[in-house]
C-alpha cells in the first residue's frame, strides 16, 4: 500500500489484537530497527509507526497497515 504517508492514522495486528497509531516515518531504503533488518524500496516502502496507547514504535510493511478515516 503505497498511498500511506507520514501523519496518517493506521491500524495493524499485534499479538494483543488490533493496535491504532500514526505513521511517523516512511522508509524507502533497507534499514535496521530494534535489532532487526527491514527491506524497503520506493515501490514497497516500510513505515515506522507510533502506538496511540503506549507510544511504542514499530516498523511494518505497508501491506500490514490499514489506513483509518480521519
Amino acid at each position: 500500500m503505497t498511498n500511506l504517508e507520514t501523519g496518517d492514522r493506521v491500524s495493524w495486528n499485534t499479538s494483543q489484537g488490533r493496535t491504532l497509531g500514526t505513521i511517523i516515518e516512511r522508509k524507502t531504503r533497507d534499514f535496521e530497527f530494534a535489532g532487526q533488518h527491514f527491506t524497503a524500496s520506493s515501490d514497497e516502502p516500510s513505515f515506522l509507526v507510533e502506538s496511540e496507547k503506549t507510544g511504542a514504535h514499530a516498523a511494518h510493511k505497508g501491506s500490514a497497515l490499514r489506513k483509518l478515516k480521519s
